[in-house]
């Protein structure tokens, strides 16, 4: 027998048209009834292997049984011979950049859209984030547009697979290939997603993982760096430890390195959280990938692209409205939506990261940019454009996905949105603009 969901969803297929009174904005029934689901992240397992952790004569990180223990589950996913435990994905990226020599005025191109995370070890490094242009509805970098960006200062790529879905993998690497660049990547909301059937990670030359509490898996704060590459691997666990080699048990650094040790309760649940990895991914991509056959065809927006041969593990969800196609604006459509029971909010970012006042003052060492002051750099970050990025956090409508939830669910979430779109649709009779670029 059909619950709730299926039938409201059921309803809303037969009868297409909705009066805006129908709303429950305005009053009338919402489509989503249940409350909203919440995975359990942490049970008897974690306990259990926390229970082992106290056991131990010592909780540092360096040959530590629940770092070791951490870093075999990982490699069972990702078989990379280098990795260094850290205390998060923003640590892993800097990390990663320090190994790749990354110094004053070298340039690094990223995304817009992303967390200040991806770009604090850049800074960090005295080198130069250069910010290219994103892919309309993958909201991932345009290949096209990192090329056009590529300058003779220009070190590395470092792409940011958002919401977990993998970026262009394969252009991305046959550019820094022909251009000798190396490719960075972020895949802190990309844990189990694979490009070409390629887990991301493996695609570039490092991969940099966040097990952030907010993340698919994570451990309260704590990340992962991992690389194939010898020369760039034998220097990931100085870069992270102060640049003490632990190995040959010297404590008398060579170059100057940040402390981003993790610890061993951190490791810990780490360990097992990997352990679930594999079957949250799973739940989420076909949650999310259900989502879009929801809203396919829904006049007004348009679906969270993911290529037909990657696979998106969906830390969350994004369509976007269209200008011309409705007879609202994006707030109102996202009022009446969450008025209808769904976790809706606009956008991601308020504005793409050039446009924060960090970067339009450049106040990123107490009020002075040195790169800037010694000459190594022309960029000025208030003449940045990237106009796809700009309409993407413009028109954007963020929908969470969670492993708690269902295909009943997320069913009846896809049929509020097409309740709202249908009411706000513009009639065919009205001027139309042209489909937002």
């Amino acid at each position: 027998m059909p619950n709730a969901c299926s039938r409201t969803r059921n309803a809303m297929t037969r009868n297409p048209a909705i009066d805006r009174a129908d709303l429950a904005l305005h009053g009338g029934r919402p489509v989503v009834r249940e409350p909203f689901p919440r995975p359990v992240r942490w049970d008897d397992r974690e306990r259990a292997q926390l229970a082992e952790m106290i056991g131990q004569p010592s909780l540092f990180y360096w040959k530590g049984p629940q770092t070791e223990l951490l870093l075999k589950r990982f490699r069972r996913h990702y078989p990379l011979p280098h990795a260094m435990t850290c205390s998060s994905g923003t640590a892993a990226i800097h990390i990663a950049l320090l190994a790749a020599g990354i110094g004053p005025g070298d340039e690094v191109i990223t995304s817009p859209i992303t967390d200040m995370g991806t770009v604090i070890g850049i800074l960090y490094q005295q080198g130069v984030p250069v910010f290219a242009d994103l892919e309309p509805y993958r909201y991932n970098l345009d290949p096209s547009d990192v090329e056009r960006k590529v300058t003779d200062r220009t070190r590395a790529v470092l792409a940011v697979h958002l919401a977990g879905n993998p970026c262009a993998m394969q252009e991305l690497k046959a550019l820094c290939e022909a251009r000798n660049l190396l490719l960075i990547e972020d895949c802190a909301q990309a844990w189990g997603a694979a490009c070409r059937g390629v887990p991301v990670g493996l695609c570039g030359d490092v991969a940099c993982f966040s097990l952030n509490d907010f993340k698919h898996i994570g451990c309260g704060d704590g990340g992962i760096v991992a690389t194939r590459d010898s020369a760039m691997g034998e220097r990931l666990q100085r870069c992270g430890d102060k640049g003490y080699d632990r190995s040959a048990g010297i404590s008398a650094p060579e170059f100057l390195a940040p402390n981003f040790r993790m610890s061993e309760p951190q490791a810990a649940v780490a360990a097992v959280q990997l352990a679930r990895m594999p079957e949250i991914a799973r739940q989420r991509r076909l949650l999310g990938d259900r989502l879009t056959r929801e809203l396919t065809g829904i006049r007004g927006i348009r679906t969270h692209h993911v290529d037909t041969e990657d696979a998106c593990s969906y830390w969350f969800y994004m369509f976007r409205t269209v200008d011309g196609e409705l007879d609202c604006d994006r707030a109102e459509f996202v009022k009446a939506l969450v008025a209808e029971g769904v976790r809706a909010t606009a956008g991601y970012l308020p504005v793409p990261l050039y446009q924060f006042g960090l970067f339009r003052n450049e106040n990123f060492f107490a009020g002075r940019w040195p790169v800037k002051e010694l000459g190594l750099t022309r960029v000025d970050y208030g003449k940045v454009s990237c106009p796809a990025a700009e309409a993407i956090l413009r028109t954007g409508v963020k929908l969470p996905v969670n492993e708690a939830m269902d295909e009943e669910y997320i069913s009846a979430v896809g049929a509020a949105v097409r309740k709202v779109a249908t009411a706000f649709a513009r009639g065919e009779g009205r001027e139309k603009t042209s489909r937002d670029k």
